[in-house]
């Protein structure tokens, strides 16, 4: 299972915005990207985050992944242990699922944010902020 760190934020809430992915396989790091997203809150941020790792995973062929984030809410969201009560985020959660399911297996996994994949991660997406 390959394991794919996410990471979004926002320079004020909302404000600028960032999303980054770092794509890991045996513990080495394979992949990584930052985007720039514009004005947006934290949380849009974090399911772009999210959302893009997936649309990568899916580009790369990969069939069980397991996304990390330290994104609780969303974590909570994608396992279902929380309702999705903002309207800004119910479609993002929606295509995060439909993306979901086309991998055979799925994990999503909350970590702290001092994890070194997702400080890497907001390494790179704050790197993408500064240029913008």
């Amino acid at each position: 299972m390959i394991k794919i760190y996410c990471d979004g934020g926002s320079r004020g809430n909302p404000g600028k915005s960032a999303c980054a992915i770092v794509i890991v396989r045996d513990e080495t790091i394979v992949f990584e990207e930052a985007y720039f997203i514009g004005i947006s809150t934290n949380n849009f941020a974090e399911y772009r985050g999210l959302i893009a790792s997936m649309k990568k995973a899916i580009e790369m062929k990969e069939k069980e992944v397991e996304f990390i984030m330290d994104s609780l809410l969303v974590i909570k969201q994608m396992n279902r242990e929380y309702e999705v009560k903002s309207e800004n985020l119910k479609s993002l959660n929606l295509e995060a699922n439909n993306l979901s399911s086309k991998f055979v297996k799925t994990r999503f996994t909350h970590v702290r944010r001092t994890d070194k994949f997702i400080s890497r991660a907001d390494y790179l997406l704050n790197c993408e902020m500064d240029r913008h």
